[in-house]
């Protein structure tokens, strides 16, 4: 059976979310970074469902009252208890593909927190542990091969987008070579084409240069991409040579891409110790109708959501403020995964599941 790697703008069910643990990586800052989940949430309801995985039943119980006070509509608002390691939905969700006939079928990769940076047994977990809940309307099958959703790209015709840094990185896969990985997605994905980035990175950045921090495909013929325009910055040169490789890189009819440069914005620092923050507004997130798109109360916001509007001329674009998410190192779009229509049941799953 052949599949296909869908694009994130093919019509969706829902999101998924991961609700952070009282006592996880967020502690210090747990109002905050519900604050922003809380916007995600309430945007995204306005178009399709949400599925959050919560910590435990007190957490459900108390987001679930929230929500109802804001008027979030109980039929687009799916939460379940679920055992978990951290937020970042968009590295331990499912990766859904297509076959031909229009049948769904989820992937479940191995996340090892990038690397083994991090604990990520629980969230490793998580996509088999909501299939044994019921939570999937169609069939899962899992992979060894380590993949998160934020290394890829794809403009759902055969191409694939993507880094070095991150998927030839040895922390990854350490066996494969670039022809084993590309046979891999080949095989996964239906691919036939992968753009390998070579350069660009994000200070602060955990995932070793994840594709949705520097360049993102809006639509087969554009991608939107960072580009650093002060000379000073010690990002400028790795993104100068990145944007260079997007120039060089074809469509399949042997076209430019169209190419959007998102605006650099002002260099942001953890307040604790002035580490450096992967401020990025290529971290977007397309859902049906709309665009939500990361800001960080930089002038350049504005900028970013004029470039973005020039990309999305028929989709609502929804600024959400994401300086606290910077914080633990990513942004709007690595908090969230898109799941595609004929994922998720029609039917209410339980509101909360005990494991």
């Amino acid at each position: 059976m052949t599949y296909r790697l869908l694009p994130e703008w093919y019509p969706q069910d829902g999101i998924q979310l991961t609700w952070p643990r009282p006592d996880g990586d967020w502690a210090h800052m747990l109002a905050r970074i519900e604050a922003t989940l809380e916007r995600i949430v309430i945007a995204t309801t306005r178009f399709q469902r949400v599925l959050i995985c919560v910590p435990d039943e007190l957490t459900q119980q108390r987001i679930t009252t929230t929500f109802d006070a804001y008027g979030v509509p109980a039929s687009r608002l799916q939460l379940i208890v679920a055992p978990t390691d951290d937020t970042w939905a968009r590295d331990h969700g499912p990766i859904s593909v297509i076959d031909a006939q229009g049948q769904m079928l989820m992937l479940d990769y191995t996340f090892t927190g990038w690397g083994g940076k991090f604990p990520a047994e629980r969230d490793n977990r998580l996509t088999q542990w909501l299939a044994e809940a019921g939570v999937w309307a169609c069939p899962l099958a899992t992979r060894n091969l380590v993949l998160e959703g934020g290394g890829i790209e794809t403009d759902g015709e055969g191409t694939l987008l993507t880094t070095e840094a991150c998927l030839l990185n040895p922390n990854r896969n350490p066996t494969l070579s670039r022809e084993d990985v590309e046979a891999q997605l080949a095989q996964d994905f239906g691919i036939d084409r992968v753009l390998w980035l070579v350069n660009g990175h994000l200070e602060g950045d955990d995932t070793d240069s994840h594709i949705d921090t520097l360049a993102r495909f809006c639509d087969p013929t554009t991608i939107a991409y960072v580009r650093c325009d002060d000379p000073n910055d010690p990002h400028y040169p790795a993104l100068a040579a990145m944007e260079q490789e997007l120039q060089a890189f074809r469509q399949r009819n042997g076209e430019r891409y169209r190419l959007i440069a998102l605006p650099w914005p002002q260099a942001c620092f953890d307040p604790d110790d002035g580490h450096r923050l992967p401020a990025t507004y290529a971290n977007f997130l397309i859902i049906n109708q709309a665009v939500l798109v990361p800001t960080y109360g930089d002038p350049a916001d504005v900028t970013a959501l004029h470039a973005l509007a020039s990309a999305f001329p028929e989709h609502t674009l929804i600024p959400i403020e994401c300086v606290s998410v910077i914080r633990q190192h990513g942004s709007l779009h690595c908090l969230t995964m898109q799941l595609p229509q004929g994922t998720l049941t029609q039917s209410t799953f339980p509101a909360t599941a005990i494991c």
